[in-house]
């Protein structure tokens, strides 16, 4: 029997434009909980702990926040993604 290892998205994550086409890929998807989890995964690529404590967040709350399923506030968001080096923005539908 062939076993697979489970595909981990953080262990690749690792530049800021790796980072911005991750996250701006789970944007399209209008599933939220998709953006919630790629943001977690980016935040584990870089390490919770220091994401939460650059942002002014506990590490346990920053978990709970980038759990799918969750109601993240934005400011949480902005904040997580200031610490990446990353921002959202808008452009008109094509």
């Amino acid at each position: 029997m062939t076993r697979f290892t489970p595909f981990d998205a953080s262990e690749f994550l690792d530049s800021k434009a790796s980072i911005a086409e991750y996250l701006a890929a789970a944007l399209e998807d209008p599933d939220p909980d998709l953006f919630v989890a790629a943001l977690g995964d980016v935040a584990k690529a870089r390490g919770m702990s220091e994401i939460a404590r650059e942002a002014g967040l506990g590490r346990e709350s920053l978990y709970k926040a980038l759990t799918p399923g969750s109601k993240v506030r934005y400011e949480t968001v902005r904040k997580v993604m200031e610490v990446l080096g990353v921002r959202l923005t808008v452009a008109p539908q094509s």
